[in-house]
């Protein structure tokens, strides 16, 4: 709701949300977005509101999650800088997005982005990537939701350490609290995983935020999906309900560009791509 206010209003009435426009970021929206800035807690946009715009972080994290019927969050991703999110199948928005603390952003008007993506080869190019890696991490998040919650908790230590690190130590975000709503834990469980990693001499943690990898942890590599998706047979149960066992996505970036990722009972992943 934020997001709809600020940039569809005059830039001075909103000092706080709106940043210079020299604050740019590299990659797609850097030059044609506009920058918006939010503080710890605070939301982007919200479930079912229209699906106006598409985001790219600068700084600070980004969650996006739902509320579960039984009050329960479930947690669907975090956006690190240089991430892009907002993509949605439909007109509105399947999730709400919050910013974990503060956070700038690029914000661009989805429809402006498609009608320049028909023109312009390198920025299609620069969605589709973004689009796969999107999916990339929606397949991965998947197979970790069936894995024990000590492989839970290493396979997003490897896949902060993979998208944030350059060198041994991550330095988190998010909390204990969001890492558990993300991996379908509770806080405790995560809490003594992390001091189960520690005590085996996996990880050392220097602050509750700051984790350093060890040679001794067990490595989930790229291979995780193709490993669990021969051991383990996905089933309604394994998710809890039929519902969340069965997801869509259908993102259509532009003309000829499209991907389509349907998880149910076989797990089916269709991708085309086609540039003209």
């Amino acid at each position: 709701m934020q997001t709809q206010t600020a940039v569809s209003s005059d830039i001075s009435r909103h000092p706080s949300n709106i940043l210079d426009r020299r604050s740019r970021a590299e990659g797609p929206f850097g030059m044609i977005g506009t920058p918006m800035r939010f503080t710890r807690n605070s939301e982007i946009y919200g479930e079912d509101e229209a699906a106006e715009y598409l985001y790219q972080v600068v700084s600070g994290a980004v969650r996006t999650y739902k509320i579960l019927d039984d009050g329960r969050r479930q947690i669907g991703a975090f956006y690190l800088p240089g991430d892009i999110f907002g993509f949605e199948a439909g007109e509105t928005h399947i999730s709400s997005a919050e910013a974990i603390c503060e956070t700038r952003v690029i914000v661009v008007k989805r429809s402006a982005l498609m009608v320049r993506a028909d023109h312009e080869k390198d920025l299609a190019r620069q969605l589709w990537d973004a689009t796969a890696q999107e999916l990339r991490r929606f397949q991965e998040h998947l197979m970790l939701l069936i894995c024990s919650a000590e492989e839970r908790v290493v396979g997003f230590l490897h896949e902060m350490a993979r998208r944030t690190v350059k060198n041994a130590a991550i330095e988190l975000p998010m909390s204990r609290q969001d890492i558990a709503d993300y991996l379908g834990l509770t806080i405790e469980t995560v809490s003594r995983t992390f001091t189960q990693l520690e005590q085996n001499g996996a990880i050392s943690l220097t602050t509750s935020r700051r984790v350093e990898l060890r040679g001794a942890i067990p490595y989930l590599d790229e291979g995780i999906v193709d490993d669990v998706f021969r051991q383990r047979s996905v089933t309604h149960q394994a998710f809890g309900n039929a519902q969340q066992a069965r997801t869509l996505l259908h993102i259509q970036i532009t003309q000829g560009l499209t991907l389509t990722a349907g998880a149910g009972g076989d797990m089916g992943f269709v991708i085309e791509k086609s540039f003209g």
